[in-house]
């Protein structure tokens, strides 16, 4: 087909001028002034090199054309317009498939009960979820939604919202601590052995900031490096060194005594968790609930 970029141009003042039945009508029903409306007519005219109308100072009148070409103009609009009310219905109605991009290890620890709680709730609603540690790009990847954590986001021309908080904890197993001795202060932690996270873009230096608000870096002796929690968290928990974690990875192990939090006398490390989005504006319903829903269950976890 060949590209016509005026191919409907005229068309809707057409059909106001032929349904209010002068073109001072049609004037103010479209908030137009008379010769614009006039011109209008006229260009359209031009354009299909044949007359629409017969008007003479107090009627006007649709040629054999006209009549042909009004009749279909009325189609054309109300296709159009039961196309935009199909979509404005789907805006207010969740459906389709929701493309998110999760971190593996959060999203194990903390969001497996609520993608099928979403999913329940939501059954006209599908998930296409990309367990991933690396960075992703939410445009060019084709994500609706990109959940991160990271204890400061970078600026982005895409929208965030923060939907809970937790810190990072140094953690160590009492075998651990019962062989190689307890750290009494990070700096300590390049004479110990020390699992880290590969993925991370300084695995090896932990940051702390003290009682007193002085940052400080420590760089650790790794012993096991890793991109993968699980592992981490299993190691750690035998015994093979110290792991330094968000705390929302951990259920009950710190509780119980499987893991003994070091440096509690240190301000927390915050590590927020943030939604991230192209826009606000044409938000699909799918995207609306979805970011109002993981927000307010994930809001009831947050703690630092």
């Amino acid at each position: 087909m060949t590209y016509n970029a005026h191919l409907l141009d005229g068309i809707i003042i057409f059909a106001e001028v032929v349904s209010a039945g002068s073109f001072t009508r049609a004037a103010d029903n479209t908030g137009h002034s008379t010769s614009y409306v006039s011109k209008e007519i006229a260009r359209l005219e031009e354009r299909l090199g044949t007359r629409l109308l017969n008007r003479t100072t107090r009627s006007l009148h649709l040629t054999a054309e006209g009549r042909l070409y009004y009749q279909q103009c009325q189609q054309i609009i109300a296709d159009v317009s039961n196309i935009q009310n199909a979509l404005m219905g789907q805006q207010q109605q969740p459906t389709g498939t929701l493309k998110v991009s999760c971190p593996v290890s959060f999203g194990m620890a903390q969001m497996r009960g609520i993608f099928s709680d979403f999913l329940q709730h939501y059954p006209q609603v599908g998930l296409e979820i990309d367990f991933n540690n690396l960075k992703v790009d939410i445009v060019a990847d084709g994500f609706d939604v990109v959940i991160r954590a990271t204890p400061q986001l970078e600026d982005s021309s895409l929208i965030s919202r923060r939907v809970m908080r937790s810190r990072a904890v140094t953690l160590a197993a009492p075998s651990y601590l019962q062989q190689y001795g307890t750290p009494q202060r990070p700096e300590e932690l390049a004479e110990h052995h020390c699992i880290t996270y590969t993925y991370l873009k300084t695995p090896r230096l932990w940051h702390y900031r003290n009682q007193y608000g002085k940052d400080i870096q420590v760089e650790v002796n790794s012993r096991v490096s890793s991109n993968s929690s699980e592992m981490e968290i299993s190691l750690c928990l035998a015994g093979q060194g110290i792991a330094r974690m968000p705390l929302f990875l951990f259920t009950n192990e710190i509780s119980s005594g499987r893991l003994i939090e070091l440096f509690t006398d240190y301000q927390p490390m915050v590590i927020d968790i943030y939604l991230i989005y192209p826009s606000r504006k044409h938000m699909s319903a799918k995207v609306r609930c979805f970011i109002d829903f993981v927000a307010e269950r994930l809001a009831q976890r947050s703690g630092i």
